[in-house]
Order: C-alpha cells, then structure tokens, then sequence
C-alpha cells in the first residue's frame, strides 16, 4: 500500500519540525516537504502533488484562508488545518470548512511543547480519512456552500406537500405526539449543518438537538455562525435551560448533550462522563438519552463523519417509543464512516443528499 504523501504548512520552524515528527511516527504516511506560508505552499503543492496538507491559518506573507481558497480553485487537495481556540481562530475555522478544508485540528492552549502531544493521534487519523476523501466533492461544496439559498426557500409548499402524500402511509406516525429532532455529526458535519439548518422554517414544531464533533472552544462559534444564517434560533445548550421548540441546542465541546424532565417539561444536561465511541460528546449518548423521552415523537438524523457513532443510540431510540430515522447519503457525505454505520443498522426510514435533508425533516413533521 503506498504511503499518504503529507505537505505541512506553518510558519513556525518548530511546529513544521514537531508536525513533521508526528506524522512521521505513522508508517502509512510519508511528509515530503513543509512550507512556511501560504504563497510557499502553493508552488510545492503543484510542484509535489501531495495527497494531504495540513494547514495553518494564521502565517505571513499569504494566510492559511487565502492559500485554502487557491488551492482548491487551482490545485484541488485534502486540507487538515491547524487552527487556534481564540475566538478570531474560530471564525477563521469555520471560513475554512466552507471553503473546502476537509476538517480540523485544533492547537492546544497550553505548553506548546507538551500538550501538543495530546493530538497526535487525532492528526494521524484526520490525515489518513482526509487521504481518501473525494476532493472534487469538498471543491464542490466550497463553490456552492455560501451562496446557495435555504432549502426551504428553494423548495414551495406544494413540493412540501408532494413529499406529505408521498409519505402518506406515515401520516399518523407520531400519534400526535410532541416531536424532536435529534442530529449527530462529525467530519464534514459544519457545512452539513449549515445546508440542513438553513432548510427549517423558523415556525418549526419541534426542539433539535445537536451534536457535531468538535474540541471545547468551537462549539460556541459554530452555533453563533449558524444562528445567523438561520431563521430557527441556534445556540450552544446550557446546563438546565429548558428545551423549547424553534431552536436549536448544539452540545458544547467536552461536554455530553442529554436530556432531563424537572416537573412538565424537558430541559439540557451537560455532563462530563467517560468518552463515548472516544467522542464527548457522543451522538449515542444524545440519543439513548432522548430515546427516555416517551411523550416525545423522534426524528433522527446521521450525517458525514468518521466511525459509527449514533448507530447504538439510534437502535435505542428505534426500541423505545415512536421514532423515525434519515441518513445522509454516501453521495454527498465528506466521509461516509457515521452514515453507513446507521445504514448497516436496517433502522433508517430516508437515505437522502444533504440538500434533501431538511425537506425530509418537515415531511415528518
């Protein structure tokens, strides 16, 4: 099996040198060269053909966002970036993942020279998955991402109501009942928010729960990005608040997103018990919680990401109560890991393209 070819960019000689070393540590991958800025990276891109860079964002000279956007428009290649937790670092991220970075690593805050140890093996994997992603598919949602208008807008009642009567044996699923939406991602997962997010009409009848894969100190910027794309409300959930229709809760980094009644009604609890799947939080965990939920009507989804995590959870939400389920299709999936892990349960209702997701959505409710 030959290697994985890396490129790493960064301005800093040590992280280049101690980036180079982690990756060198894995057998299946070879770093043929660094670049120190993003006019650097471009000319050894074309010259060495890498199958992977990984990507700083903040560097003299040309910055990681402007290199990003060259080289998917001229060299299309698989981009880890590196990204800081500050808040302008953040921002910078989630620029990056609309315009095509495969995914993200994020710099630890402490010691540099020790607690970047703590990512090598999250380095190692995000490489190898970006290795074998399909990068005409990430150039592709970097040119339609940000001005594609909302599902929703794009679609009229009446095709709204061609997908009821389709779906006209499931008419009384929910017996009536209240309804939740749960949604568990990873890889991928912020532009297939955004798409799914934006499709939901701000009247929604129903509460999401949200969790995507991601370290503290992003979640934050993610859910403040999307409520202002939104018309449904988005915001990172708070321990105890109560969960209320219209709006959605994503869990924050490091923490656990679960359910809880208090009296009548059901509110968020952050916990931060083991690891699940070696995620925190953990879309198993989301749905086995809600799956107690017995006055509630489900409705799941599973989008891009690395692994199976939700397809447990999601055959505790099939045993317990009503429920129904929709997986992202591999067609439109950055990595098809989560998806066909659910797929592979028997317990998905609708397989759909992300553009179709939240249409589907709304045919359940």
């Amino acid at each position: 099996m030959d290697k994985v070819r890396v490129l790493i960019v960064d301005d800093s000689a040590f992280m280049r040198k101690l980036i180079s070393e982690f990756l060198s540590e894995e057998s299946r991958i070879e770093v043929i060269g660094t670049a120190r800025n993003g006019k650097d990276a471009l000319e050894k891109i074309k010259a060495l053909k890498p199958d992977v860079v990984t990507l700083d964002v903040e560097m003299p000279v040309m910055d990681g966002l402007q290199a990003l956007n060259l080289i998917m428009n001229e060299c299309p290649t698989p981009v880890v970036m590196l990204s800081s937790t500050t808040k302008v670092g953040t921002e910078n991220t989630f620029a990056a993942m609309s315009s095509g970075a495969f995914d993200f690593v994020a710099k630890p805050s402490g010691a540099i020279s020790l607690d970047l140890h703590k990512i090598k093996k999250e380095l190692h994997e995000k490489v190898m998955a970006a290795s074998r992603a399909n990068v005409h598919k990430l150039q592709k949602n970097a040119l339609n991402i940000e001005k594609s208008p909302s599902v929703w807008k794009n679609n009229s009642k009446i095709e709204l109501v061609k997908l009821v009567k389709k779906q006209k044996n499931e008419r009384n699923w929910s017996d009536g009942n209240d309804k939740v939406i749960v949604i568990g991602t990873s890889t991928g997962g912020p532009r297939a928010l955004q798409t799914v997010l934006t499709g939901l009409p701000g009247d929604i009848d129903a509460s999401i729960l949200v969790v995507q894969h991601m370290p503290p100190g992003f979640t934050n910027s993610l859910a403040s990005r999307l409520n202002s794309l939104c018309k449904i409300q988005v915001k990172e959930a708070e321990e105890g608040e109560l969960i209320q229709k219209g709006i959605a809760y994503i869990a924050p980094g490091g923490f656990h997103l679960k359910v809880r009644k208090v009296g009548m009604n059901w509110v968020v609890h952050l916990d931060q018990s083991d690891l699940r799947n070696g995620h925190r939080p953990s879309v198993d965990v989301l749905f086995e919680s809600v799956s107690e939920m017995n006055d509630f009507a489900k409705i799941a989804v599973i989008m891009t990401g690395m692994g199976m995590d939700g397809a447990n959870g999601l055959k505790k939400l099939k045993q317990k109560g009503l429920s129904k389920a929709i997986a992202e299709s591999e067609g439109t999936s950055i990595v098809f890991g989560m998806p066909k892990a659910a797929i592979n349960t028997n317990l998905i209702d609708n397989i759909e393209d992300v553009e179709k997701i939240a249409k589907s959505i709304m045919g359940y409710c």
